[in-house]
C-alpha cells in the first residue's frame, strides 16, 4: 500500500518527483520499529534512549542528511535532573492535632524538581489561590500581596473564565473556553514558586484538565527537570494535583464550599483563603540523578539562504516501562505518542531529499523528555544551534489520527500566525477544510514542543491529531469523535498506544502531505511567516526584525 499526495496539491508544489516520497509502508514500518520491545518505551537517559538515538541517526544518514548538531554532530546533549519518589514516610492533611493520610495516586499524585534525598513539608499552611493567574495586562491579580512563603499554594485548574457564563465580569477575559497559557499547570507551578510557595496542589477536574485522572498519575511519581543552578532552583519541594473528591473534602473539612470558592474565585475581588485548621504534611524519600539525554538534529543545507532555517520537529521519548496492565503489558509504547510524528519527519526528510536542494536550509529536530515538560526543546531553545531570529518557522507533529481519511485537518491555536493561513490554502489544494480545534480549553497550543519556539517569538504551527474530531471520510466526524475519545480514554500514555491492525494511515499521510507542502514553500521563498495582531507572541519576534531584513 502506498498512499500519494493528490495531483492538485502536486501542482501547487510544482514538485512532481514527490509523488514518490510519501509512503504509508514505510511510516507504519517505522512506527512499528520504534514501539516494539526493543526500544523499551524510549525513556530518557535508558537503554531504550540509546536505541532510539541511534536507530533515527541511522535513519537521517540514510537518506543523505548532514549532521546538524554543532561541530558536526548528530545530537544536542540535554542535561535532565530526573527524580522519583518512593514510599512516604508520612503524607496527609494535619486537621487539628490528627493526621488524615492520603494516598498517592488517589487523593493526591506528587512530583519534585529539586535533587535532594527527601522532599519534606512540615505541617505547612494550606492557601487557597483561585486560579492562581497574576496578569497585570488583562486587570486580574488572584494573589493580593498573600505571603505564600513556606506555605502550600491549592488552585484551580484552567483559566478564571473558563466556567464563568455570561454577565459574569470576567466573562471572555481569558479566550473564554479557549485555555492561555494562565490556564496551564506549568504556569501555576511557576508563578507559585516565583512567590516562595513550598508546595504546590492543583485541584483536578476533568473538563477543565482536559484529560482524567489516569493521565495525571501515568508519570508515576517521576520528574524530569533541566538541570538548573542552586540558585535558580524552584521552591517548591512538592508538587501536583488533588483528585475532585479528595478536594471536597479538604475544603469541607475547612468549613468552606469547594464550589462556592469556584464561584468566588471568577470574581476580581477575590481574595486568597487560608484553609483554617489544616496544614500538609509530607515525608518522602526521593532518588535523584542527573540524565544526560539528546536530542536528535539533522539538516538539509538550503542552497541559497541557508542561514535562515525552517524547522521541523517531533519528540522521540515515550514513557518507558510502568505497572503492568489488565493484559500484563509494561512497555508504553509511544507508537502514536510521538512515533507516528517522529515517522512524519522522516518521511518528509524523505521527500526533501527526492528534490532538489531548498534555498533555505530545512532542519530536523527530534527531541528529548517531551513527555517530561517540553525539556528537550526547551534545552534547545535555550541553547539554539541556529539563531530563533532566522528560524523561518517551527512546524511540529505530534499525535496524528488513524482512522482514515479526512474531509478536513484540525487546527491547534487559531488567531496566533498566518502560518494557519498556509495550513488553509495547501488544505484547499488536498480538496480539505480547516477546522479549529473542538477543545480549546485543553490548552493544546502550550503543550507540545512548538511552544518552547513560540514563547521565543518563532512562527509555529502544530499537527496534532487529539485536537478535534476530524470528519472522517468514513463515518463522518461522529467517527471522528469516535477515535478521539477511545484513544485519550483508554490508550493515550498507556501500554495500549501500540500499532495495530486497525491502524488507517491515509489519513495520517494526508497530515505529513500538509506539513511537507508547507515547508516546501517557506524553503523556497523570502518570505517571513507573522504573528497576528492580538497573539501574546508578536512583540517577542518584532524585537528582532531588524535581523531579517
Amino acid at each position: 500500500m502506498k498512499l500519494l499526495p493528490s495531483a492538485l496539491l502536486l501542482s501547487v508544489l510544482a514538485a512532481p518527483a514527490a509523488a514518490q516520497s510519501l509512503s504509508a509502508d514505510r511510516i507504519a514500518t517505522t512506527v512499528q520499529t520504534l514501539s516494539s520491545d526493543f526500544f523499551e518505551g524510549r525513556a530518557p537517559g535508558t537503554r531504550g534512549e540509546e536505541r532510539s538515538v541511534g536507530y533515527l541517526i541511522g535513519q537521517f544518514e540514510a537518506l543523505g542528511l548532514q549532521p546538524g548538531g554543532k561541530d558536526g554532530s548528530w545530537v544536542q546533549t540535554a542535561s535532565l535532573l530526573h527524580t522519583k519518589l518512593g514510599e512516604p514516610k508520612t503524607l496527609g492533611v494535619n486537621v487539628a492535632t490528627a493526621l488524615q493520610p492520603w494516598q498517592r495516586g488517589k487523593e493526591v499524585y506528587l512530583s519534585t524538581n529539586r535533587p535532594e534525598d527527601r522532599a519534606v513539608i512540615d505541617r505547612a499552611p494550606l492557601v487557597f489561590v483561585g486560579y492562581g493567574v497574576s496578569a497585570p495586562e488583562r486587570h486580574w491579580d488572584d494573589y493580593k500581596g498573600v505571603d505564600l512563603k513556606g506555605k502550600v499554594a491549592v488552585f484551580l485548574v484552567n483559566d478564571p473564565d473558563f466556567e464563568a457564563a455570561k454577565g459574569e465580569q470576567v466573562f471572555g477575559r481569558f479566550g473564554g473556553k479557549t485555555m492561555t497559557y494562565y490556564g496551564r499547570w506549568t504556569y501555576k507551578y511557576e508563578e507559585a514558586a516565583r512567590r516562595g510557595a513550598i508546595g504546590a496542589l492543583i485541584v483536578h477536574d476533568k473538563p477543565g484538565a482536559g484529560y482524567g485522572w489516569n493521565v495525571v498519575v501515568s508519570p508515576q511519581g517521576e520528574s524530569y527537570d533541566i538541570v538548573r543552578a542552586q540558585d535558580k532552583l524552584t521552591s517548591l519541594a512538592l508538587q501536583g494535583w488533588i483528585s475532585g473528591e479528595a478536594a471536597t473534602k479538604l475544603f469541607a473539612d475547612a468549613g468552606l464550599d469547594l464550589a462556592a470558592q469556584r464561584k468566588a474565585a471568577r470574581g476580581e475581588n477575590f481574595r486568597p483563603v487560608v484553609l483554617k485548621g489544616e496544614t500538609f504534611s509530607a515525608d518522602i524519600p526521593v532518588e535523584h540523578e542527573v540524565v544526560e539525554s539528546h536530542n536528535v538534529l539533522a539538516k538539509i543545507p538550503g542552497s541559497a539562504r541557508p542561514d535562515e532555517i525552517v524547522f521541523y520537529g517531533a519528540h522521540w521519548d515515550a514513557y518507558g516501562k510502568g505497572p503492568a496492565d489488565a493484559q500484563g503489558n509494561t512497555i508504553r509504547r509511544g507508537a502514536n505518542d510521538d512515533g507516528i510524528g517522529v515517522a512524519g519527519l522522516i518521511e518528509i526528510a524523505h521527500a526533501f531529499k527526492s528534490q532538489p536542494a531548498p534555498k533555505r536550509s530545512v532542519v530536523f529536530g527530534v527531541w528529548t523528555a517531551e513527555e517530561r515538560g517540553l525539556l528537550g526543546s526547551e534545552a534547545y531553545a535555550l541553547a539554539p544551534v541556529y539563531p530563533l531570529e532566522k528560524t523561518v518557522a517551527n512546524l511540529t507533529i505530534d499525535v496524528l489520527q488513524t482512522a482514515g481519511k479526512a474531509r478536513d485537518v484540525i487546527l491547534v491555536g487559531a488567531g496566533q500566525d498566518d502560518l494557519e493561513d498556509d495550513l488553509g490554502r495547501f488544505a484547499k489544494a488536498q480538496g480539505r477544510v480547516v477546522t479549529p480545534e473542538s477543545l480549546p480549553e485543553r490548552g493544546l497550543f502550550y503543550r507540545a514542543d512548538h511552544f518552547s519556539f513560540a514563547k521565543r517569538g518563532v512562527p509555529v504551527l502544530l499537527m496534532m491529531g487529539i485536537a478535534g474530531a476530524s470528519d472522517l471520510v468514513d463515518g463522518g466526524r461522529a467517527a471522528g469523535q469516535k477515535w478521539v475519545d477511545d484513544y485519550t480514554g483508554r490508550c493515550y500514555h498507556q501500554p495500549c498506544d501500540a500499532y495495530g491492525p486497525d491502524w488507517k494511515l491515509d489519513g495520517a499521510v494526508q497530515d505529513i502531505e500538509l506539513m511537507y507542502a508547507i515547508g516546501r514553500d517557506l524553503a523556497g521563498s523570502v518570505r517571513w511567516p507573522e504573528w497576528k495582531a492580538g497573539s501574546e507572541f508578536k512583540a517577542l519576534r518584532d524585537k528582532s526584525a531588524a535581523s531579517r531584513r
